[in-house]
């Protein structure tokens, strides 16, 4: 049972790896832009960056309470922002933006846990309290 936590940072901490490389495409920058977003072209980016340094110190356990709280700043805006589901009349796309708008509340519920619980055993924050 020792090793759960450390088995639910890797998955959680990959959809943040893996998603900031896909942050620098010139598909997501648009998509921002023709939200209304100002200087996508700057965000989204430092948005990847931002996702990537939060990933990794969850994934390593390192401050992995401020890298959860990084992932609440990014996603909180992002969520209510690019996946404003209310807005939508076609219903198919409707029930898609939906989907991933509960996703990321989901994930922000998660990141919530991390930033009480912290990142349990075999991490670099239980290393620093021993």
């Amino acid at each position: 049972m020792r090793y759960v936590p450390l088995i639910g940072r890797i998955l959680f901490s990959s959809i943040f790896m893996f998603s900031s490389i896909v942050n620098f495409s010139d598909y997501f920058i648009y998509e921002a832009s023709a939200k209304g977003i100002p200087y996508s072209y700057i965000l989204v980016p430092l948005v990847g960056v931002f996702e990537l340094i939060a990933g990794l110190s969850i994934l390593t356990g390192f401050m992995a309470k401020w890298g959860a709280w990084l992932i609440i700043i990014i996603l909180l805006p992002v969520t209510f922002v690019m996946h404003n589901f209310w807005d939508i009349e076609d219903p198919v796309k409707h029930q898609l933006v939906f989907m991933t708008f509960m996703r990321n509340l989901s994930i922000i519920g998660a990141a919530l846990m991390i930033s009480f619980f912290g990142a349990g055993p075999y991490s670099f924050d239980e290393y620093k309290e021993c």
